[in-house]
Formats: C-alpha cells, structure tokens, sequence
C-alpha cells in the first residue's frame, strides 16, 4: 500500500516522537538542554519569519504589534529583577491573560473600533488573571505552548489531510507521556550532572511549579531542597523525561513540515540573517549560557506571543470538524 506525501510525513513524525522519547527517557535534562540551545533559535526565528509572511494569521494588519508590546514589557518585568525595573508582582499574569485573549479578537474580531472596545474590557478583566498565575506565566510559554497546542497542530493537520497516519501520530504523541512516566518508574536512571544543574537552573520554575503544585509535593525544610527534587528524586526526572520530550518533539515537528509549511521559502537576505543569528545565538549560548539562556528565553516568549493567534485558529477549526460532525449524525 503506497503513502501519500503527508502519510509519509506523518510516518517520519511518528519515528521523531519515538526516538525524542527514548533519549528523554535515558537524558532528559542534558536532552532538553541540547535542543533549548541548538534548535530552539533557529525554530523561533523560522517561525516569527513564516507568522510575518502570513500576516500573523489576524484579521488586522498591525494586530501583532500589540502582542509584541506585551512580550517586551513582560520581558523587562523579567531582566528588570536584576536591573531595578520591576513590575508589581501580579503584573506579568495579567498582561498574559491580556495578550492571550487578545490573540482570540484578532482572530475573530475586523473591525477595528470592536478590537479596541474588547482590548478595554479585557484591560478591566484582567485581574482575572491573578486568580490563575501560573497558569498564565508558567504553563502556557512552556508546556501548553510546546506540547498542548502542538497536539492541537497535528490534530488540525490531520484532520485538514484526512491522513491515515494522521490519527495515529496523534494517538502516539498523547501516549507517550504516560509511557514516560511509568517505563523504569522506580528506577528514574540517571539524574542531572553538575554542569546540567547548572545551565538548567534557571528553567527549573516549570518543574517545582509543576511538583507542588500538580503533583501535590510539599515545600522542602529549606529552599535549596528543590534542587533534590528536581535533579535527583524519581518524580522529578520522571517529569523532566516528559519535559525534554514535549521541548525535543515540538522543534522536530516544525522542521518535519518544511515541505509543507515552507518556512524556508523566504527572501535569500531574510535566510542569510536568519541563519547568521542562529549561529550567532548558539555561539552565545556557549560563550555564556546565562547571557544565551536570556536571548533565548526573549526569543521564545516573542513568538509564543505571535503564535498565539495561530494557535486559536486550531482550536476553532478542530472545534467547527467536532460541530459539523455532531450535526451530521444528528441529522441522519
């Protein structure tokens, strides 16, 4: 039986999970460290470049630029901790919550004095988003954004393609988590290294956040005792496993797709600078991981922002397949 192209990208997918999984079994944090530093640049880069071209997938011309007015002042909420520039501490949940529901308008909404009327409101609701924090500014630049809407991309591209792989490189992607977390659950090998602590200590927010809070772990004696935990206890590579998985799979699944979503397709001195400030990125990254861990976190937080709209544009068409498929059954 022959594979259409798509089948045969979906297969290649499939495999990427597979292999993603299987080092972030044995490696986690040295993967995660590996990808964040060498492929996350050049992912970011490629990606607001191909957002840019499409018009940022809103309804307005210069919708994105409000995201990216968002992302830098939540960026100097950030860096202004050490430089004296710092925000109220709810701030950053509530311009998240701001730009996340803003993404929606800009989907939706064309007309203009509308988008601004909802931008208001959402100004006024922000305040919502303190009641959710890190949901706001943990979860979703991280995990949400590199595993669940993700899924949500491949649940879409299946669905658009009508592959018959499709379906079944969404089952895998949703499977393998908790293969990871119960393959060798009790012999959780090979903990972090010092160098690996080290470069990956300012990322470890995601995992305490996500250990006390959704796997219910009580705050140790003394602060310090969070490195214990993330680093060395079962739960905390179990947990990083899928961490390193989610991060690995969703930079091999843009640069699988080149064919299809063309990325590369571009102006040659748009690639050439493309290509120059990945280069120039890695190279910081490995000058100074600090310095380099502070690009890439500018770059990666920018386009979560600019994806944002994208991002809903999957939710509403899986959302329209789901309605159109309960009408037809009702109907027959």
């Amino acid at each position: 039986m022959s594979l259409t192209a798509t089948e045969r990208i979906d297969l290649l997918n499939i495999g990427l999970m597979l292999v993603s999984a299987c080092v972030a079994m044995i490696l986690p944090f040295e993967l995660f460290l590996l990808v964040y530093a060498v492929l996350g640049p050049l992912h970011y880069l490629t990606e607001i470049s191909w957002l840019h071209d499409r018009g940022y997938f809103t309804k307005g011309r210069y919708d994105a630029v409000w995201l990216l007015v968002i992302g830098f002042i939540l960026m100097l909420n950030y860096f202004g901790k050490h430089i004296e520039l710092v925000f109220p501490p709810m701030f950053d949940a509530s311009l998240m919550f701001i730009a996340f529901l803003s993404a929606l308008i800009f989907v939706t909404v064309k007309n203009t004095i509308y988008k601004i009327g909802g931008i208001i409101l959402l100004v006024f609701a922000s305040q919502a988003g303190q009641n959710y924090n890190y949901f706001f500014t943990v979860f979703i630049p991280t995990l949400v954004h590199v595993y669940v809407f993700t899924a949500l991309f491949v649940i879409y591209g299946a669905i658009k393609s009508k592959s018959r792989l499709g379906i079944v490189s969404v089952a895998v992607m949703l499977l393998i988590p908790f293969a990871l977390y119960n393959i060798y659950p009790d012999n959780a090998f090979y903990p972090a290294q010092e160098y690996s602590r080290g470069a990956y200590k300012p990322f470890r927010i995601l995992n305490i956040v996500w250990l006390r809070f959704v796997e219910h772990i009580p705050n140790p004696p003394r602060p310090e005792g969070w490195n214990d935990i993330v680093f060395s206890s079962t739960q905390g590579i179990l947990l990083m496993r899928f961490i390193a998985f989610a991060y690995t799979y969703h930079y091999l699944n843009w640069f699988s797709k080149t064919k299809v979503i063309q990325w590369h397709n571009i102006p040659r001195i748009r690639f050439v600078l493309v290509i120059v400030t990945w280069l120039a990125s890695i190279g910081i990254y490995m000058y100074n991981y600090v310095l380099g861990m502070q690009w890439l976190l500018f770059l990666s937080f920018m386009h979560v922002l600019l994806e944002l709209p994208l991002n809903f544009i999957s939710i509403m068409g899986i959302g329209n397949f789901l309605r159109g498929k309960v009408f037809k059954t009702a109907r027959s």
